[in-house]
């Protein structure tokens, strides 16, 4: 094998960890100099740093880097930011599950050495995920890495959280919070995600205090009672008008609470009568405040019950109580009945534990003021929305947006920074610990325990990664950044957030471009998870396939606003595109003329060249714009068809002609053409197949230095040749034609054909098809071609009709007329009763106004070639048997 020679198997294996580490240690993620073009920048979605890669993060970086990779192919200087989450809640379970295994607890550690555990648990996981990153081959600039608690960043949440309280946009108070009893702390809205469970509505009297009558509620949580400070009514619901001002006699706590009228109320729920617990119901919380009611609270931090109930029932969970609570209910005479009810349940989307609405001091941003800025961003064309159809989804959150609970009761965090005077009472909030008191120089100042929700410092992610607040030129450069890579179920915890942080503290949104993409789904659907056990580890993709299958696998199937359905051998796809590349590469390289390749000045071009450079500049233009449009489908299919289609099953086969010629200039001009063609073709394809481009362009003898910063193709116009594309598309319909004539007989490559093509000769292709005899015959396996006039009759011939064309292949010699009329007959049978089966789906309403409009359009594409098919064999068997 000579040096510039392929090993016969593609193994990425052997290469990208090397072709990585020369990237690397040349440094090519860096930005470009300043060059006249405008910035290209990027901040990561920053995964957590104790999390593992899954696919969503596979298909999240590879459109990622194939943006990065195309922009700074273009010549703009690119910035790709990498870094990650410090993940509080997340972080801090992790470590505290690796306690609960030695037996221990954080508390019997101290704050000071569990959050230094947790740094040594954070060094540990971010090597493993900064090492994933590089496999999968993202191409983020990692002297510039970040993490959401490094000093920087910390620095900016401290400046962020002063600047808010100072504007009147932090407070702090006792609200009704969701509370994670699992991990002891408050979340926000936004965490909780709502699932279907299958409970119960049970049915409890509530005795009036006189004795005289009793009212029926209905609840899912009969536990809460305990907490009860009224029951409600419609105040139109005439059912209930004379129990105005009464009071009923609360079971099991003898408490005497008051019959309230409100509007809250839903008349058609149950009995129309709700029983009202302000410390553990939101819109409990609400009508408590308007009535003036007391705000009983019956939990602890951990969930079970606590304060404020009678004994026998403290200490119990949840599910306990209200076991034990039915019993005495059922004892006293109090219990109704129960039946089956489906309701939705709050869920912190962290930790899976089920969310406890919670009476609690806690700190909040007000978000109104900061969403108007951010709705305006909108309206003023600063950010734009792929799908645009998001817009909605935004508008509609900023629009009913809530405040923002921000302090989460963790160790591990940012740490609120806010300061109480134990000697006076005063607060001190302020970007650094003061050392006495500005009121009464007591130095007896205590910070507060809470720290941060992690979203406070992630929603800084595009400036704070810059140095923001420092004036850097890093910021001055880049921000605000070019564009945002992120999927949907992260567009309230981020996505808006980080705008209205943008437009608050820079004047501007951080980014110019949000391209939500989809999900991916197994092959049924479902949303991948560890529960269902369907999830796809990319690692384990380009441990089998390469990441280059990975990625252009991804790209090819990421159409704007569809969800990815894929399976592990769905990669095979990309895997087996990698494979055509290389050996297509290494067909060619195994050509190259000992005496080298010819300047780009000695070329001298066919038709055939003419066309593949047409085809080229097309495909260039294709992709350039499906990139500004973020269409990376279309680029994947523009990729795939190229390469696959024009290049290999076209061109390199037409230039077969001159590459077995037995004149060494003839063969040196073929072989120093299509090498050109194939090293734009690898820059072509770097962005989406990145390390195999790489490898090969190093073995050409004719390559730049690399790939990363090599120059992206250019549609040359001089290059153009609509009318050289015409021809060719001519020649292709006839050379298919045939092709598919040898596939319904059955004809194998071995066994030549003869035939007659009959073209007229004012027929626009006359000159050219003569022209191309003997790649005709090549690319049909024809031992004889003759041309005649169309219309004609040959006896022993099928015929093929084109367009201005028709060729007569002379099939009978060559197969057993009876066997092959049986098989046509076959054929003509199912295909008829194929079309049949189209025409009653499109016959029945329910399908055509129910099915999505592209699904219906592609049965009728179906069965229209259905249809040609059809009387394309019925032709064969009438010539076959006449």
């Amino acid at each position: 094998m000579n040096t510039n020679e392929l090993p016969k198997v593609l193994e990425p294996k052997e290469f990208e960890d090397r072709i990585y580490q020369f990237w690397m240690d040349n440094h090519l993620f860096e930005p470009l100099p300043e060059n006249g073009k405008s910035p290209f920048a990027v901040v990561i979605p920053p995964p957590n740093v104790t999390g593992v890669l899954h696919m969503g993060h596979g298909l999240n970086n590879s459109l990622q880097d194939a943006l990065v990779r195309y922009w700074r192919m273009k010549g703009h200087p690119t910035l790709w930011v990498p870094g990650t989450d410090h993940a509080g809640i997340a972080t801090q379970q992790v470590v505290e599950r690796r306690l609960a295994k030695e037996g221990k607890t954080r508390h019997d550690l101290g704050r000071e050495n569990f959050v230094k555990l947790t740094w040594q648990v954070k060094e540990e996981h971010h090597a493993i995920i900064s090492q994933q990153l590089k496999k999968i081959g993202a191409s983020v600039d990692w002297s510039r890495e970040r993490f959401t608690l490094d000093e920087g960043l910390s620095k900016a949440v401290r400046e962020v959280f002063v600047r808010l309280y100072e504007r009147g946009l932090v407070y702090k108070g006792y609200y009704l919070v969701n509370w994670d009893p699992s991990a002891q702390t408050a979340i926000a809205d936004d965490e909780v995600e709502y699932k279907e469970v299958q409970g119960f509505l049970y049915h409890l009297r509530y005795p009036l205090s006189d004795g005289s009558a009793w009212l029926e509620i209905a609840t899912t949580r009969p536990e809460t009672l305990l907490g009860d400070s009224a029951v409600a009514v419609h105040p139109d619901d005439e059912r209930y008008a004379s129990f105005g001002g009464k009071t009923v006699r609360l079971p099991v706590v003898g408490r005497e609470i008051p019959v309230i009228a409100d509007s809250f109320v839903d008349r058609e729920f149950g009995t129309g009568v709700v029983k009202v617990t302000p410390a553990h119901d939101p819109n409990d919380f609400e009508a408590g405040l308007r009535h003036n009611l007391p705000q009983i609270n019956i939990l602890n931090p951990d969930g079970t019950l606590g304060p404020n109930v009678p004994e026998r029932y403290k200490g119990l969970t949840t599910v306990k109580a209200r076991e034990l609570i039915v019993q005495e209910l059922t004892e006293q005479g109090f219990f109704v009945a129960q039946e089956p009810h489906k309701h939705q349940v709050g869920h912190c989307y962290r930790s899976g534990a089920v969310v406890e609405p919670y009476l609690s001091e806690q700190w909040f941003v007000r978000m109104k003021p900061l969403a108007e800025k951010a709705l305006a961003a909108l309206r003023e064309d600063q950010i734009r929305f792929y799908p645009k159809r998001w817009e909605h989804t935004y508008v509609n959150w900023m629009e009913n947006i809530r405040d923002w609970c921000i302090s989460r009761q963790l160790w591990w965090g940012h740490q609120i920074p806010v300061w109480t005077c134990e000697s006076c009472g005063h607060l001190h909030v302020k970007t650094e610990a003061p050392r006495n008191c500005e009121k009464c120089s007591s130095d007896r100042l205590i910070q507060d325990e809470d720290v941060l929700d992690t979203w406070f410092s992630s929603w800084l992610w595009p400036f704070s990664t810059l140095g923001w607040p420092e004036q850097t030129p890093d910021l001055a450069r880049f921000y605000p950044t070019s564009a945002l890579v992120t999927a949907y179920d992260i567009i309230f915890f981020w996505v808006a957030r980080m705008v209205m942080a943008g437009t608050e503290f820079l004047g501007q949104a951080p980014f110019r471009d949000i391209y939500i993409h989809q999900l991916v789904r197994d092959k049924q659907g479902r949303k991948m998870s560890k529960s269902l056990g369907n999830g796809i580890d990319p690692l384990e993709i380009v441990n089998e396939f390469g990441a280059d299958a990975l990625k252009f696998t991804l790209v090819y199937l990421s159409a704007q606003g569809q969800d990815i359905l894929l399976d592990k051998d769905g990669f095979k796809f990309g895997s087996k595109f990698a494979n055509k590349v290389w050996n297509a590469s290494r067909y060619l390289m195994m050509n190259l003329p000992e005496e080298g390749i010819l300047e780009r000045s000695q070329l001298e071009y066919g038709p055939a060249d003419r066309w593949i450079l047409s085809r080229l500049n097309g495909a260039i233009r294709s992709i350039d714009t499906a990139m500004q449009a973020y269409k990376f489908n279309d680029v994947g299919h523009t990729i795939y068809d190229f390469f696959w289609y024009d290049f290999c099953d076209w061109y390199i086969e037409a230039s077969k002609l001159d590459l077995a010629s037995t004149e060494p200039s003839i063969k040196r001009q073929a072989a120093s053409k299509l090498l050109y063609v194939l090293e734009e073709s690898l820059r072509l394809m770097h962005p989406f197949l990145s390390f195999l481009t790489e490898e090969i362009s190093q073995k050409l003898p004719v390559h730049a230095p690399n790939l990363v910063q090599a120059p992206y193709p250019e549609a040359l116009p001089e290059r153009d040749a609509p009318e050289v594309e015409a021809h060719f598309a001519a020649l292709q319909e006839l050379i298919r034609g045939i092709r598919t004539l040898r596939s319904e007989f059955t004809l194998p490559p071995e066994k030549n054909i003869r035939l007659i093509v009959g073209l007229d000769s004012d027929h626009p292709e006359h000159d050219f098809f003569r022209a191309q005899e003997k790649l005709i015959l090549m690319l049909i396996g024809a031992q004889e071609l003759t041309w005649g006039a169309s219309g004609s009759v040959h006896p022993g011939a099928v015929t093929v009709v084109g367009r201005g064309w028709e060729a007569y292949v002379f099939v009978k010699d060559l197969v057993d007329v009876v066997k092959e009329s049986e098989k046509l007959s076959k054929t003509i049978e199912k295909t008829m009763k194929y079309v049949q089966s189209v025409d009653n789906k499109l016959a029945n309403p329910a399908f055509t106004s129910g099915a999505p409009a592209e699904v219906v359009e592609a049965e009728r594409t179906k069965r229209e070639e259905a249809e040609k098919t059809l009387k394309r064999l019925k032709a064969y068997l009438v010539q076959l048997q006449s």
